[in-house]
């Protein structure tokens, strides 16, 4: 297979939409092939989406105690991970921590929780310090992480200034209920579907290395590509004692590679972000962006440690990436929001 041509193609408009197609990808197998099949997904990811890297950091907005039993996290109840746990956190921290990615040049900021969902206390709290940010920081992207939430929920948090929901769907439907039994597949689609009718964009992706297989991971791909997501995270396991993938082996740096460049041939227009296990590639992931993917999340990672947001950017500076300047800050608003 002569991976450079089926990149020319989908750049000239071709989209790979079913597995027979996706198989094409997998078949990927030795070293050369391998190499190809990166490049194209760099051809692909230069040609439809430039040389813009999309840099985004989030906050741990409320922390461990989850009631789902999702098996890779350390923030489930059912975990014995020792992580600890805190309640919906003040607005001033929210407050200084989002000036503090904004001053850094960061394109977005997100809130995640804990959490199956936000209580009505808490969704009150999302609410107005979103809003809050978008008129002190109106030129950063705000996103919120807070799992099944409602119709209601989503309108409101679209009207605080929020931009984009994420909600990950961790892996393909085949394998989820290896993953998860507190909720299911199809319970992420409703909430995906329900955030995109408040007009939310959506940030989706999911986990690999958890055991699933490579055709697991062409279908998350597919599923994602007919979601739509503009933004899909993709997060390599780190296995975290005490939980139920703790003792998992990790993912070698090949397999990750070829995963990336995989769901840049089926998602050729996405933002395909590096999220967790960045850190196993020694250079800060430099192959990744070589490999398709063009954003990432930077500073500190929920559960683990993340790569340093100076250092990210003097990285993809010298690749020849863009990179969001850093703004000025305005005053803050005295608008009170009702």
């Amino acid at each position: 297979m002569d991976y450079l041509n089926l990149a020319e193609e989908i750049i000239q408009g071709k989209r790979l939409k079913t597995r027979e197609e996706g198989q094409l990808l997998l078949d990927a197998l030795t070293e050369k092939e391998q190499k190809q099949l990166r490049a194209g997904a760099d051809k692909i990811r230069e040609a439809l989406c430039g040389d813009k890297v999309d840099l985004c950091s989030i906050i741990s907005g409320r922390k461990g105690g989850c009631s789902e039993d999702c098996k890779f996290c350390a923030q489930s109840g059912t975990s014995c991970s020792g992580i600890g746990n805190y309640g919906f956190l003040p607005d001033d921290v929210f407050m200084e921590d989002c000036e503090k990615h904004y001053k850094k040049g960061v394109d977005r900021y997100s809130i995640v929780t804990a959490g199956r969902n936000l209580s009505d206390r808490d969704l009150d709290d999302a609410v107005r310090v979103f809003h809050k940010m978008h008129e002190k920081y109106p030129d950063i992207g705000l996103c919120a992480s807070h799992g099944l939430e409602s119709q209601e929920a989503f309108d409101r948090l679209k009207a605080a200034g929020v931009d984009m929901v994420h909600c990950n769907i961790e892996t393909s439907r085949r394998y989820f209920p290896q993953v998860c039994s507190t909720h299911t597949f199809e319970d992420k689609l409703e909430t995906i579907k329900r955030a995109q009718k408040a007009g939310l964009k959506i940030c989706c992706g999911g986990i690999i290395g958890m055991g699933e297989s490579w055709q697991d991971r062409l279908d998350m791909a597919l599923t994602i590509a007919e979601i739509g997501a503009k933004s899909v995270p993709l997060n390599v396991l780190i296995p975290i004692k005490g939980t139920p993938f703790g003792d998992l082996p990790l993912m070698s740096r090949e397999d990750i590679l070829k995963t990336v460049a995989i769901f840049r041939y089926i998602n050729p227009e996405a933002q395909i972000r590096i999220a967790a296990g960045r850190y196993r590639f020694p250079d800060g992931g430099t192959e990744l962006f070589r490999s398709g993917a063009n954003a990432t999340i930077t500073g500190d990672m929920l559960t683990t440690t993340g790569n340093n947001i100076q250092e990210d950017r003097t990285m993809l500076k010298e690749m020849g990436f863009e990179i969001h300047e850093v703004p000025e800050v305005r005053e803050e608003s005295s608008h009170a929001f009702e």
